[in-house]
């Protein structure tokens, strides 16, 4: 298959000056601009010194790939990690530092929805306006006017000031008008964020008829079930560079299994002076790994070392679930649910829970552990493990549960049946 995309170790560098840490008033400006001429006949003759530091960054770097005629590649990574670069590179919006890339075919890039909008005209006036801005011509335009008013839903404020439309409206005229661009190499960027679950339902839903058409789709998102969903391959990008390129969803896991600072799926804990039940380690599973990221509706488990002196018959552990404003979800413990037998006096162990299909949406979750004996806990570790529900479609309906709304889907199953006779 031909490659519409080719880059052979592309890279953007930026140089970065540092004034000083202070502003300078304008008096000082001026000063400055009246000695400068006597400065420099002072410093003729002598080594020029430099004045401002400077510091190259690397945006991206020695990035090397081909995208395929009617592919549809994902590009997924962590905020800065360079992906916004590397699609202006490949929109001709800005130059390479070093290295080649070719693009075969017209590109259509929704880089930023709603650039080029103006506030004091109306809808109708910028679909035409930010149309051209995009590269339509007034005839294109014309042609799919009707289909991208419809697709936006905002037909009864077209003739509206958009300074008036809410947000959310404000976005979906912006993102209808760029969605209907006719190219061959279609460039997107995180544009399933706009509007509402079901717009956004709407907008992959363009995106796979894009695909379908046997166009080229570029895709950059955080949204990985969109992803998982809409991309044949996939890159994941850390610091400019490819850290793992090819099949989704081993890039997917790749992605979910990397550390984040400020999550933590294992933890150790000091040595205890005091006698009695004493974790050393937990660690939070998925597919039998460290995560600090996991899909909506993955089985996770836990496992916790400890160590107790004197040794006791039965160790007792629990743990609380806490929500994403730290409140309590749930409290669970061998206490009143039944643990496989224990050999006989305790003196160490691991201990693994399976936690099963955890019913959470998406958002970020922490968990403490508490272990004891029959009497009381010894040992309390709060918010030991701290971890992020990434939301997907589970049931293939196109719809996410709203995570704004509550902290818990439950597997629940409907069943419409006749109605009973009186």
């Amino acid at each position: 298959m031909r490659a519409r995309i080719v880059a052979e170790g592309i890279g953007k560098r930026y140089t970065i000056s540092h004034r000083g840490n202070r502003y300078r008033t304008l008096r000082e400006d001026l000063m400055s601009a009246v000695w400068a001429p006597l400065r420099r006949l002072a410093s003729r003759g002598s080594r020029p010194t430099n004045t401002r530091a400077r510091d190259e960054f690397w945006a991206v770097r020695d990035l090397s790939f081909e995208i395929a005629d009617g592919e549809v590649f994902g590009i997924i990574g962590r905020n800065g990690a360079g992906k916004s670069t590397l699609l202006k590179i490949l929109s001709r919006i800005i130059q390479p530092s070093e290295g080649r890339a070719w693009v075969r075919g017209r590109v259509g890039t929704l880089l930023e929805v709603g650039a080029g909008f103006h506030p004091e005209l109306t809808g109708r006036d910028n679909v035409y306006l930010s149309g051209a801005i995009l590269g339509m011509s007034r005839r294109e335009i014309t042609s799919r006017f009707d289909e991208m008013v419809a697709f936006s839903g905002v037909e009864r404020f077209l003739d509206t000031p958009v300074k008036r439309y809410s947000s959310g409206m404000y976005l979906r005229l912006a993102f209808s008008v760029a969605a209907h661009l006719e190219a061959d190499i279609l460039v997107v960027d995180e544009v399933l964020a706009v509007g509402d679950a079901e717009f956004q339902q709407k907008c992959l839903g363009r995106m796979e008829e894009v695909a379908g058409a046997g166009r080229t789709v570029l895709f950059v998102s955080h949204n990985l079930a969109a992803v998982h969903t809409l991309c044949t391959r996939a890159g994941v990008l850390d610091a400019g560079r490819f850290v793992h390129y090819g099949d989704v969803e081993e890039c997917i896991r790749s992605y979910l299994h990397w550390g984040d600072e400020s999550a933590s799926a294992i933890v150790t804990f000091p040595p205890s002076n005091v006698l009695g039940l004493h974790m050393t380690s937990a660690a939070l599973l998925a597919d039998s790994r460290p995560a600090t990221r996991v899909f909506m509706g993955a089985a996770l488990s836990m496992e916790i070392t400890f160590v107790c002196d004197p040794p006791v018959q039965l160790p007792y552990i629990g743990y609380t679930l806490h929500g994403k404003g730290g409140e309590t979800l749930l409290n669970v413990n061998n206490r009143y649910q039944a643990s496989t037998p224990y050999p006989s006096p305790v003196r160490s162990g691991l201990l693994r829970l399976e936690l099963g299909a955890v019913p959470l949406v998406g958002g970020r979750y922490s968990i403490s552990l508490y272990l004891g004996d029959v009497a009381t806990d010894t040992h309390v570790a709060e918010h030991a493990l701290v971890f992020e529900v990434i939301e997907r479609d589970l049931w293939g309906t196109g719809q996410v549960p709203p995570s704004e709304e509550s902290h818990m889907w439950w597997p629940t199953t409907f069943h419409l049946l006749p109605a009973r006779e009186p």
